[in-house]
């Protein structure tokens, strides 16, 4: 079936956000840690990438959207309630423990930065882990939002840009990076993504950068916030997990001990029951039913 309708990029940057927008028939997204780029860098990489791929490019600032919407404000309130010192000029992460060697709860802490270095850490409640993730998703969906708003003047497709790994296991936001009317690479794995890349010729200045949230003030990997593992064991856990090999099998191949391999497989299976509401579609309520 032909398709007239182009598809796009779009690039995010750190806390003060701005989102680029390239007219092309693929689709990729990088996020620059907060702490490690400011926008300027981002929108540098942003357009290298472009450049090497022969696309356009347009920017969005989105700093005062998320600002009117109190994206920050709401955020950091929740940060106040477990650490009431946290103010103008700290900075703050969630992050889970890690999963291998430990049979620790897997519950979210904050660890905060004071403006003099000093790191503080609390557990994170129900109540505040929700108000944090509420308050932070404002910026994947203003993002895509105007990616809509850019498709939509000129009668363009949005592409998607999750991986298998995040497409399988959760780590998008509904309504936000997880809307698309395409995504092309939601059955690769990371690894695979990154050896697109390289065929691709997409420079190693940005293959070769952290996989990061771009989510929180201070400077977070993806591993830490998730996944829990790099990318390359992640990759090979899941297709293991995916595929029915024991525990044992996955154990022997990345080097781990059994009862590690094991929590690996349960914490698959809890994301991946996450991401099953994260995937459902709106139900219809009222009598009779809805054709397609």
């Amino acid at each position: 079936m032909g398709c007239s309708r182009r598809f796009g990029y779009a690039f995010g940057s750190g806390e003060r956000s701005s989102v680029s927008r390239e007219e092309s028939t693929a689709a990729s997204c990088l996020h620059c840690a907060r702490g490690r780029s400011d926008p300027r860098t981002c929108s540098a990489l942003g357009s290298l990438v472009a450049q090497s791929l022969g696309v356009e490019t347009t920017a969005e600032d989105i700093t005062d959207v998320l600002e009117a919407l109190g994206c920050y404000r709401r955020r950091d309130d929740a940060f106040r309630e477990l650490i009431p010192d946290y103010g103008p000029g700290w900075k703050a992460k969630i992050v889970l423990p890690p999963i291998l060697g430990g049979d620790s709860y897997r519950l979210f802490s904050v660890v905060a930065q004071s403006p003099e270095g000093q790191e503080v850490r609390a557990r994170v409640t129900a109540d505040t882990y929700r108000q944090i993730v509420a308050a932070t998703n404002f910026k994947q969906r203003t993002r895509k939002m105007l990616e809509y708003y850019h498709a939509d003047r000129l009668d363009y497709a949005v592409a998607g840009t999750p991986n298998r790994l995040e497409y399988d296991l959760g780590f998008f936001v509904k309504n936000g990076d997880g809307a698309a009317d395409v995504k092309p690479i939601a059955e690769l794995y990371k690894t695979q993504v990154y050896g697109l890349a390289a065929a691709l010729g997409v420079p190693e200045e940005i293959r070769s950068r952290t996989p990061t949230t771009d989510t929180y003030p201070l400077a977070q990997d993806q591993e830490e916030f998730y996944f829990s593992l790099p990318y390359q064991r992640m990759d090979l856990a899941l297709y293991s997990w995916m595929n029915g090999y024991p525990p044992e099998s996955l154990a022997a191949t990345i080097g781990i001990s059994v009862d590690d391999a094991a929590r690996i497989y349960a914490d698959i299976d809890a994301k991946r029951r996450i991401a099953e509401v994260l995937h459902l579609p709106a139900l219809i309520v009222g009598p009779g039913s809805v054709s397609d």
